[in-house]
């Protein structure tokens, strides 16, 4: 089995890890990852990492994130979505419809966001939606985001239509409880660097390599056969001149033989992914 990553497009009504163990079925193996879940009524772009292409996936999680999102104003619910208990409602008025439409203009840039109630987010070793489930109240502490564009894409009577490109750890559902309502539709569509024009069918073929992913995120360094193997065997190479925190070095096959740190002086592997190159 290649390491690599697969694109995938979620359809609805499925959850991240139906999605993952049809995955693992498909390709025969257990070590596969993922660089960030979808709730069960979301629809879009999900990125997995197979093999060892899973010590990757922290680097392409920190990508940029595109939504496309309808938020329902005037009615609350306990999960800030559709699939949640209604919890408050307020009539809808062109005036409310203002409000909801100033307070989502001004979400824009650097913004501090208190996670969804039933996000992921561990609190004392327990997920907070599992909290939420076993009758707690949870209370999340806000976190800073960033919000690089709100485009609003139509208005309806009491819905509107959103178009959101945000940094990770950004929570749509959030958005829209902030705005008085909560979100009914949700579809995935880019996690920097994949969109959805990279999404496959689960298979073998579709695997795209882990040095192909990479170079998409990360400085490369083009290696001498003799760096190459000197770094699968964890040694340090000499310095390409450059202070890089994360460098992705490759072979000259064109194979990731390691992630390595750069300080000026020397350049060591902080991560190694191939075995010996060949002669020296």
């Amino acid at each position: 089995m290649n390491a690599g990553f697969l694109v995938l497009d979620k359809p609805e009504g499925i959850t991240s890890h139906d999605l993952v163990a049809r995955a693992r079925r498909v390709l025969g193996t257990r070590k596969i990852g993922h660089a960030g879940t979808l709730d069960p009524m979301a629809s879009g772009l999900m990125v997995l990492g197979i093999e060892s292409a899973t010590r990757l996936l922290d680097y392409i999680m920190q990508g940029k994130k595109r939504y496309l999102a309808t938020v329902k104003v005037g009615v609350l619910t306990s999960t800030d979505d559709r699939q949640g208990e209604v919890i408050a409602t307020d009539e809808v008025s062109a005036a409310s419809m203002e409000r909801a439409l100033l307070h989502l203009n001004s979400m824009n840039g650097v913004i501090e966001q208190v996670p969804s109630s039933v996000s992921a987010i561990k609190v004392d070793g327990k997920r907070a939606y599992q909290r939420v489930r076993d009758g707690e109240k949870v209370e999340l502490k806000a976190r800073k985001v960033e919000i690089f564009r709100m485009e609003i894409l139509q208005m309806r009577s009491d819905e509107i239509d959103l178009d959101i490109t945000c940094s990770a750890g950004t929570y749509i559902r959030s958005i829209a409880r902030d705005v008085g309502g909560h979100l009914i539709s949700l579809r995935r569509i880019e996690a920097s660097p994949f969109t959805l024009a990279d999404a496959c069918e689960i298979s073998v073929e579709s695997i795209i390599s882990s040095a192909s992913a990479i170079s998409k995120v990360l400085p490369l360094r083009n290696l001498s056969v003799e760096e190459a193997n000197a770094l699968s065997f964890g040694k340090t190479i000499p310095s390409s001149g450059k202070v890089e925190a994360s460098v992705a070095a490759i072979s000259p096959s064109g194979e990731l033989v390691a992630v390595i740190k750069d300080d000026g002086s020397s350049a060591r592997p902080k991560a190694v992914f191939a075995t010996r190159i060949g002669a020296i």
